[in-house]
């Protein structure tokens, strides 16, 4: 699976988003990705090819190879060696099934770098990178509570892991920060990218009422059928108000272009160092796309005021009191939870219809 999971890291360091250009005699860069789906999904993968090509443009970068649709697991570590062996130095493994492989292959090949997305694990050779999503999805709850005529919103969910979890809880969190009355619908698909099992699901969230959605997955299917039935909805991973013109909202966005640019510069000039980076809404990693037209402009305003909040470290989605479906103190008032707590999270909040399947 891609993302955190029930394991949280150690550290997180937020990076200066400035990226000098390299000077005469420092490292060249060849880089390698893996990615899980195919470039074309619309959503995830593509948002990663989208930060390779703007990291390319650096003059001291080569062009890069990217794998695409790489299985989860032990067989990545075959698809990571060939990379190394084909003379990258720099690689970049976008999915949290990759983890364990990449720090296999990093133990025999020291002298290269090795990104991985969403994990937890390091060594001397290998970081760890992933954004504050939570950020802008409970901005995009606060326009699906104010959206809704009927107070139900349906969530079509991927995986019940940590990640998945924690932007259910702030995408309802914001819905509940306007509207106290609506509640979120979960629904579980098991997938990443799986269009039609994830169309099934938006429309069986259509059936009992939902007239907004959200979605976690890569494909554009749950915008498909808000489109279909005349719903609204919520996207993920880009912006995909193409596939859905007229039910579309907007969406928590990726923009990996400026992290990958910072990472290849420092590779090259000589100061990259293991970390675990957490970027947030500040450096703009994470966004929320441009609103439709059809949100009000009062919402659109609204939308706007908690932005620069958020970017300016004085709202954060989970301040307490946070309570969880049975009632119980999970952030207590006047506190905010750790990333340890974040990245571990493992319960819905007050507001969240549905289970967390064991």
């Amino acid at each position: 699976m891609k993302r955190f999971t029930l394991l949280a890291l150690a550290t997180l360091t937020l990076l200066p988003l400035a990226v000098t250009t390299a000077a005469a005699g420092d490292k060249t860069i060849k880089p390698g990705f893996i990615y899980v789906g195919p470039v074309g999904d619309a959503g995830w993968t593509y948002a990663h090819d989208q930060g390779r090509k703007e990291m390319e443009e650096l003059p001291f970068v080569e062009p890069s190879t990217y794998i695409e649709s790489v299985p989860e697991g032990a067989e990545s570590a075959r698809v990571i060696t060939g990379l190394v062996r084909k003379g990258h130095n720099l690689i970049f493994t976008t999915s949290f099934g990759y983890m364990d492989a990449t720090l296999n292959v990093a133990r025999r090949y020291e002298d290269v770098v090795f990104m991985h997305c969403s994990g937890y694990k390091t060594a001397e050779n290998v970081g760890t990178y992933f954004g504050r999503m939570y950020e802008p999805r409970y901005l995009s709850g606060i326009v699906a509570g104010e959206m809704t005529k009927d107070n139900v919103i349906g969530y079509v969910a991927a995986f019940p892991i940590p990640e998945v979890i924690r932007g259910i809880n702030a995408f309802t969190l914001g819905v509940r920060s306007v509207n106290p009355e609506a509640e979120v619908r979960v629904v579980w698909t098991q997938t990443w990218f799986d269009p039609g099992i994830e169309r099934d699901a938006a429309d069986s969230l259509l059936d009992v009422g939902a007239d907004v959605l959200a979605m976690h997955q890569d494909a554009p299917a749950t915008l498909q059928a808000a489109e279909a039935r005349g719903a609204y909805v919520i996207g993920y991973n880009t912006d995909m108000r193409a596939f859905a013109p007229n039910a579309f909202l907007t969406a928590p966005v990726w923009n990996w272009g400026p992290l990958y640019s910072q990472i290849a510069t420092e590779v090259s000039n000589g100061t990259w160092e293991s970390q675990s980076i957490w970027w947030g809404m500040e450096h703009e990693l994470v966004q929320l796309a441009p609103l439709s037209d059809r949100v009000p402009a009062d919402v659109q305003a609204l939308v706007a005021e908690k932005t620069a909040a958020v970017k300016a470290g004085k709202l954060h989605p989970f301040a307490g009191p946070v309570l969880d479906q049975d009632g119980k103190v999970q952030v207590a008032a006047g506190s905010v939870p750790t990333d340890e707590q974040l990245l571990g999270m493992n319960y819905f909040v007050q507001g969240v219809r549905g289970t967390i399947p064991k």
